[in-house]
């Protein structure tokens, strides 16, 4: 038992510390508010996590199909440009050009044969190398580039690239692990289901900023307790309810990733225990849907789940609920703030009528989604408490024996899971 006295003694003073003058809180079972709020937090996160030893989702290899092809992206809050190059090869480089620092690609996607920087003119090629400089040896035999100058030491800052089933990935570290290494076989399962090899229909996209910081997203993901709780669609319409067959499981070497799995069982609305339903102030007996196309599961998969929400460190959540399928890249933009890039998509052998289904279920996510929408709002209430506390400690007790993977939907274990690993990462052992 915690008495509030001691936690105010423990954190004071800690929100606006230098990350060196943090300490970890000696329970597992806590923490600290600082890791949401600190400005210089933030910036070891993006040195020690985004440009650490990881792979961090960059596109689909269905946005970049052809020679020439360009999308404009993000490693952490840095933008970066994933090309394909005339060869098919695939590159991704930061967009700042060499030599003044200026985001030279403006565009969301397109299809290029150079990349020119609009300040001054240099030139790059698809794979990020300098090419050309105007007026290189000066004009008239005056100014111009010193003589040693060499095109091929000035190029863009380039990252480490690789693909699995159509996803790329890209790393600033140049000993991060084979991704199927990184990702761990029991990750894997669940994401060659989603992407079994076969090629990709992409069918939009959403974008939004949430007011939080970038970790709560994967906390919520990997809090299968809320889910039984907030979400009145979940609970009512039988997606995520405890009863069912579920699971969160998290990787078992580092518990960075996290799958969420829930089995829907074939009524269309939840059978709910009347004690359940005492705990659950969400589910309303009376709701019901005027399109019950809506709740329509086509078995598509070899999977005994109907939901899966993957959680891969740092930056990516792969969703699959029922036959709604897409990625969310999540881009940080400092302590308070984040960006969520949606992606959605089927596949190229799609029927027209598989493609209506999920543009149609599709509605459950994105920013103002029936399931989107009431996570952006709690975490924002998160957000907003832990900057105005007193306390400065979170407590994640649930299922307190267990860290990790959890076959109890009422359990914190991949939570806790997660933050031995950024302890870890970060340099603060607990004390």
């Amino acid at each position: 038992m915690y008495k509030n006295q001691e936690i105010l003694d423990y954190t004071v003073g800690a929100k606006n510390g230098a990350a060196d003058d943090y300490a970890w809180p000696a329970d597992d079972h806590l923490i600290p508010d600082w890791v949401y709020t600190s400005q210089s937090v933030y910036e070891r996160e993006m040195e020690r996590v985004f440009k650490g030893r990881a792979w961090n989702f960059v596109a689909l290899e269905a946005e970049i199909p052809n020679p020439g092809d360009y999308k404009r992206s993000y490693v952490g809050p840095v933008p970066v440009v994933v090309s394909r190059a005339d060869d098919g090869s695939i590159h991704v480089f930061e967009n700042r050009c060499a030599h003044r620092g200026a985001e030279f690609c403006r565009s969301s996607r397109g299809h290029a044969k150079e990349f020119v920087c609009p300040y001054h003119q240099w030139s790059y090629d698809l794979k990020g190398n300098l090419q050309g400089i105007p007026f290189k040896r000066g004009v008239n035999k005056q100014g111009g580039m010193p003589r040693e100058f060499r095109n091929e030491e000035h190029g863009l800052l380039k990252l480490h690239v690789t693909t699995r089933h159509g996803v790329v990935f890209a790393s600033y570290s140049p000993d991060v692990e084979p991704l199927e290494e990184y990702l761990t076989p029991e990750i894997l399962k669940d994401f060659d289901v989603v992407f079994p090899g076969k090629p990709l229909k992409i069918l939009g996209y959403y974008k939004n900023e949430l007011p939080c910081n970038w970790k709560m997203y994967h906390e919520n993901l990997k809090d299968p307790y809320h889910a039984t709780l907030l979400h009145s669609f979940l609970v009512v319409f039988g997606l995520l309810v405890a009863g069912n067959d579920s699971a969160m499981i998290a990787d078992p070497v580092h518990h960075r990733h996290g799958t969420m799995a829930s089995a829907k069982k074939e009524d269309k609305y939840a059978a709910v225990s009347e004690e359940n339903k005492k705990e659950m102030r969400s589910f309303h007996d009376g709701m019901r849907l005027q399109d019950d196309r809506f709740l329509e599961f086509v078995k598509e998969f070899d999977s005994p789940w109907s939901v899966t929400m993957q959680t891969i460190w740092p930056n990516l959540v792969v969703q699959r609920e029922m036959n709604t399928l897409g990625v969310r890249q999540i881009v940080p933009n400092g302590p308070h703030s984040m960006l969520m890039i949606w992606t959605m998509f089927g596949y190229e052998d799609d029927t027209p009528e598989m493609t209506r289904h999920r543009l149609r279920q599709g509605n459950l996510m994105g920013p103002a989604g029936f399931l989107g929408l009431e996570d952006n709002e709690a975490m924002k209430f998160v957000q907003e408490g832990v900057r105005r506390s007193s306390l400065d400690m979170n407590v994640v007790k649930l299922d307190a024996g267990n860290v990790g993977t959890a076959t109890s939907l009422i359990s914190e274990a991949a939570i806790r899971g997660m933050y031995r690993y950024y302890r870890k990462v970060m340099g603060w052992e607990q004390a």
